[in-house]
C-alpha cells in the first residue's frame, strides 16, 4: 500500500502521524510512506495549508483518494486497524 502524507516543517501532528506510519511500515513491509511537503509547490500548499496532515493512499492505478484524517490520540496498532478499516484492506 502507498501511502502519502501532506506535511510541512514543525507540524507536530504530522511528525506524530509519520512516526507512527513508519513504525507500520517497518512492521508490515509491504506499506510505503511518500511525503510531501506543502511548502514547495503553490497549488499543494492553497489545498492543504489549513488541513495538514492530510493522508491519502494511491491504489493499483496510481490514483490518489483521501483517507479521513485519524485522531492523533491512535497509537500504532490502533491507527493500523483504522486505516485497514478506512482504505479496506492494507
Amino acid at each position: 500500500m502507498d501511502l502519502i502524507l501532506y506535511s510541512k516543517p514543525g507540524c507536530h501532528l504530522c511528525e506524530g502521524l509519520l512516526e507512527k506510519l513508519e513504525d507500520i511500515a517497518t512492521q508490515r513491509g509491504d506499506v510505503t510512506i511518500e511525503t510531501r511537503d506543502i511548502t514547495t509547490r503553490e497549488d499543494w500548499f492553497a489545498a492543504y495549508e489549513y488541513e495538514i496532515p492530510v493522508l491519502r493512499y494511491r491504489d493499483a492505478d496510481r490514483g490518489e483518494h483521501p483517507i479521513p484524517r485519524p485522531s492523533p490520540r491512535l497509537g500504532s496498532a490502533q491507527l493500523e486497524k483504522w486505516l485497514q478499516k478506512s482504505i479496506g484492506s492494507l
